[in-house]
């Protein structure tokens, strides 16, 4: 028999249930999604991902005219045949099909309804005038508006770019595909397991969650022949705010940030540049301010006056409930537990030992010493328990800060004051070096908090460190591998470049901390090192710190979820 005269097999689907008691509807722009990619209407529908791009803010655009809702529209049997109607923004939604559609604009004619749909940029030339998932959108508008008493036989697609309208008939051969899109994503979400990743796909490059998906990375662990596309996301040019003045206040003047000292506007930011606020000492911050900035998802870090992290404040969190699960189950299993950090301590110690040979000022080569690290590296994964782990670590950390004088430049003149290290304290630090690296760690603790809660897991759960009241854990975990490369790195450049110096620091009860100009600087050393772009080991592509944080918290989503076989640390040459 030939292609021409096989019988098509038509999917019967299962008949949906009437929805009761706080069972989702599923929006219609969720199943064009599904028929456009499973993955990504998991991710947006199950975990609650989303980010804007350049084509969703052009969509948005696009919709202004007809997201003003119409003040009524009548009701099916009081739909006359002459009347000539339009209707903007209406929401309708059906229990029993279990579907809420919001409709651009709709229009009856003669007793006929027929929905238009806005689309951003030009009509594709295809053989039905456009692409099967805004098809099967339109197609879910049709069917609801039927179960409203409505006659609609068809809907239309309106191109903004290019003005064009185009007729979608809503036959059998759209009715059935738009069925086994229902289906599809109910019996997807219902499964708890995120579809695979497309392979190589055009679409990926300009998915909004292709930074959210990893679809190159995480198709890499499962086949290394085929490495990653650079992230095609957008460039994230927002920056923290830091306010340290004493008795200073933030609060909200239009689209700005405005900080005041006694009453007097000192200083202001834009909200649209703003990527967090850092608050260090007695600052105010006014509830409308705050209200906003929470509104906005841009996160406060709140520190004490010397730079200590005390926590942070955020609007209602992230949705994907489903990625916490999996973290708290994998950090009640002691041999998951131990296997992310053994992972972590050896990228440590590896990233440590790269650090020493690159800033290496001692009159005598380094090669002894970087030997013995790589050794300890080595043991960490054979440790046992997490004590052992520590015991391993602590070996390093002593090999490592034994030397950290010998990266520090000393003035040519002897009468001048130096920075001197001999070892490393921490509460309170008792040198300038000590001071710095402190706060830097702090910085880092704060990074890593504020990435973790942006991607949806939990920073006070972790893995290596054990969880105590109002300890970020897991941004400690995470933290271990960049110690070396950004914090170390930039009380190092900081030093040694001579922008901070011995006379900028305060000493009281046995404590050395930064003055307030030594800290500016110091933060803006920090800032830059963060915006510092680096060649991804494994993927090849380049990124910037503030960026790689995301990326990898999101590996370690990944493998929570069982995406991956293993945490991908990073670790630099």
């Amino acid at each position: 028999m030939s292609d021409e005269q096989a019988p098509v097999q038509l999917e019967l689907p299962l008949p949906f249930p009437e929805l009761s008691g706080d069972t989702p509807l599923l929006p219609a722009r969720m199943i064009n999604e599904f028929q456009y990619c499973p993955r990504l209407a998991y991710l947006e529908w199950v975990q609650g991902e989303w980010a804007a791009s350049a084509d969703t803010v052009e969509g948005d655009h696009a919709h202004r005219r007809v997201d003003k809702p119409s003040k009524s529209f009548p009701e099916a049997d009081d739909l006359d045949d002459g009347d000539t109607l339009h209707g903007r923004s209406i929401t309708l939604s059906s229990n029993r099909l279990g579907l809420i559609a919001k409709l651009d604009l709709l229009e009856a004619e003669d007793g006929i309804v027929t929905p238009v749909d806005y689309k951003r940029g030009k009509r594709p030339h295809v053989a039905r005038g456009a692409y099967d998932p805004e098809r099967v959108q339109l197609c879910v508008q049709g069917l609801i508006l039927r179960e409203h008493g409505y006659r609609c036989d068809e809907g239309l697609l309106y191109f903004v770019q290019s003005r064009e309208r185009v007729r979608v008939a809503f036959d059998e051969e759209l009715l059935q595909l738009t069925a086994n899109a229902m289906q599809g994503l109910r019996l997807m979400a219902d499964s708890g397991h995120i579809p695979l990743p497309l392979q190589d796909s055009p679409k990926c490059p300009g998915c909004s969650l292709v930074g959210i998906c990893l679809p190159d990375e995480v198709n890499y662990f499962r086949d290394p022949a085929n490495p990653p596309r650079p992230l095609a996301v957008m460039r994230d040019e927002a920056l923290p705010v830091y306010v340290q003045a004493y008795k200073a206040k933030v609060s909200k003047k239009g689209e700005e940030l405005e900080i005041s000292i006694d009453d007097k506007p000192v200083q202001t930011a834009r909200l649209m540049d703003t990527s967090q606020v850092v608050i260090m000492g007695n600052v105010y911050i006014t509830t409308p301010c705050l209200q906003e900035l929470m509104r906005r998802d841009i996160p406060v870090s709140w520190h004490s006056h010397g730079g200590w992290f005390t926590g942070h404040t955020i609007g209602t969190g992230h949705k994907n409930v489903e990625l916490r699960t999996a973290q708290y189950k994998a950090s009640f299993n002691d041999s998951q537990c131990l296997q992310i950090a053994k992972g972590l301590v050896r990228a440590k110690i590896q990233n440590s030992r790269v650090l020493l040979r690159r800033n290496w000022r001692g009159e005598q080569p380094a090669d002894a010493l970087t030997d013995q690290l790589k050794i300890l590296a080595d043991k960490a994964l054979r440790a046992k328990d997490l004590s052992q782990l520590l015991g391993v670590e602590g070996a390093a950390a002593a090999v490592y800060f034994g030397a950290f004088d010998q990266l520090i430049k000393k003035p040519d003149d002897s009468r001048q004051l130096s920075f001197d290290f001999n070892q490393r304290n921490r509460r309170p630090p008792a040198d300038p070096v000590n001071a710095m690296l402190s706060f830097a760690y702090s910085q880092l603790v704060r990074s890593w908090t504020m990435s973790l809660s942006a991607v949806g897991l939990d920073p006070y759960r972790g893995f290596y460190h054990q969880p105590r009241y109002g300890r970020p854990a897991l941004a400690l975990d995470l933290m271990e591998p960049f110690r070396p490369i950004i914090a170390d790195s930039v009380v190092l450049k900081a030093i040694n470049n001579g922008e901070v110096r011995p006379t900028d620091f305060v000493s009281a009860a046995g404590s050395v901390n930064l003055d307030e100009g030594g800290r500016k600087r110091f933060i803006a050393a920090f800032e830059r090192r963060m915006c510092e772009e680096v060649t991804h080991p494994l993927f090849g592509y380049r990124v910037e710190y503030r960026r790689l944080f995301e990326i990898q918290a999101r590996l370690l989503g990944r493998f929570l979820l069982g995406e991956l076989a293993e945490y991908p640390n990073f670790t630099t040459r």
